[in-house]
């Protein structure tokens, strides 16, 4: 495999440890994806399938075992590289509150930056560019326990923004989030993607999440066992049923009404596409 793109992931394995040094089933098992510059890329499983075992290898916070990760041409395996690596692919892991190190919103997202040794005045840039593109300007001053689920997330995904990296990798980001906090996290991991060019890999168990990406990776014992766009690969409705995965609501509709006889084309992934397909329908279009 080449390196011609953004991350590598090159036949990887890694197993956990026990306490008692015993050796577990693998977590990862020979597992390979590219991922380009700027791609939107959704990762699903059930839990246990090693979704956020990879996450964490693509950062260099795991080391494969066996085979390589390579990132802009560097080998997480490379220890005279993590630091580069880690600036490159930021993290956002699923409670924020792990992130959050600092009594304000903006010294919180300054933390980062502080540590690679900018200029304030570079800081105070970043911080506001960060805090704006999150759309939490406006909370700069607030105290981070203050605020709801949601602004947490964002500010923990502002801190990560503020240190400039090429990627994004999301482990379940909205995981404890109420539905507006969902919508503001996805709000906000969209708009990092198209508006600033951000390459995004976001982890996560909700399909109708992982419709927003431009690829779908599905994840069991270890492996990719499907990868492809969301239209295609959430049509595999007993599949994603047989890996203990629900399907989003709209493919979830869309495959009772087949059931009665309903002639829907394949890949209506949407509420609009599917109103717009059953009103062409009623109208005989």
């Amino acid at each position: 495999m080449g390196r011609e793109n953004f991350i590598e992931v090159d036949r990887i394995s890694f197993s956990y440890t026990r306490e008692q040094g015993e050796i577990e089933e693998a977590a990862l098992d020979e597992v390979s994806l590219s991922i380009s510059s700027g791609e939107f890329i959704a990762v699903v499983g059930h839990n246990g399938s090693g979704k956020s075992t990879l996450a964490k290898h693509l950062n260099g916070l795991l080391v494969p075992a066996g085979g390589d990760v390579w990132v802009a041409g560097m080998n997480t395996k490379d220890e005279a590289h993590l630091w580069d690596i880690r600036q490159t692919v930021g993290m956002v892991f699923q409670n924020p509150d792990n992130q959050i190190v600092a009594a304000t919103v903006e010294e919180d997202v300054a933390f980062g930056p502080e540590n690679l040794g900018l200029e304030q005045e570079l800081i105070r840039a970043r911080v506001d560019e960060a805090l704006a593109i999150v759309g939490m300007s406006e909370y700069a001053k607030a105290a981070p326990h203050s605020l709801s689920g949601g602004q947490k997330q964002r500010v923990a995904i502002a801190g990560v923004i503020a240190m400039r990296p090429q990627c994004l990798v999301l482990d379940e980001p909205t995981a404890m989030l109420d539905p507006v906090g969902r919508r503001e996290v996805l709000d906000t991991i969209k708009e990092l993607n198209e508006k600033e060019g951000i390459t995004v890999v976001l982890i996560t168990h909700f399909m109708d999440e992982a419709a927003l990406a431009s690829r779908v990776m599905v994840m069991d014992d270890g492996r990719i066992v499907k990868e492809g766009p969301p239209r295609t690969v959430f049509q595999e409705v007993a599949l994603l049923r047989e890996l203990r995965l629900d399907v989003p609501p709209i493919i979830e509709l869309a495959s009772r009404l087949r059931a009665r006889s309903v002639r829907l084309p394949e890949g209506i992934l949407t509420v609009d596409e599917m109103v717009t397909t059953l009103c062409q329908l009623r109208s005989g279009a």
